[in-house]
């Protein structure tokens, strides 16, 4: 079963959820930087999650626990780009261990992964949302108690239609 998101809105079986999507709205041509959700159909990866501040997602999916050197290139120039890296890193990169809460689950998406393409988009992922919805930098992002719903019912044929 797959999630779709239309505007704000994520549907999953007979179910729909409110979302934040990308400050930059959603764009077929996504780029570095530009803060849009990529158009697409992407395939969910692995779930990370701060084990400090949360429960192990119940899921059928990989699961892994993040720790303070956890982070992500996102360094259109850099060979491990849009990649997982160990920090410290001198690229250009995003810490995964953050002060707020938006990482506490992290669902890494197949976007422009296989293989990375210089600017085409990194760190685009399924992660948990600001009180307020407000946009992300181009990934998807719902509350806790949704995310944890929706982890329970997908596995690895499950996918994100971004439209």
């Amino acid at each position: 079963m797959n999630l779709v998101i239309q505007g704000k809105t994520l549907s999953f079986g007979a179910k729909s959820y409110p979302c934040a999507i990308g400050k930059g709205g959603v764009r077929a041509d996504k780029r570095e930087g530009d803060g849009a959700s990529p158009i697409g159909s992407f395939a969910i990866r692995r779930i990370l999650y701060r084990a400090d501040r949360v429960s192990k997602p119940e899921t059928r999916l990989p699961v892994k626990a993040i720790g303070k050197q956890d982070g992500w290139c996102d360094d259109p120039d850099h060979i491990l780009y849009n990649r997982a890296i160990c920090l410290p890193f001198k690229g250009s990169h995003e810490k995964l261990w953050r002060e707020d809460h938006i990482y506490d689950i992290i669902v890494i998406l197949g976007h422009n992964d296989a293989p990375p393409v210089a600017g085409k988009g990194s760190a685009i992922f399924f992660h948990l949302a600001r009180e307020n919805y407000e946009g992300t930098e181009g990934c998807i992002a719902v509350k806790q108690a949704h995310m944890f719903e929706i982890l329970k019912a997908v596995d690895e044929t499950s996918r994100i239609e971004i439209g």
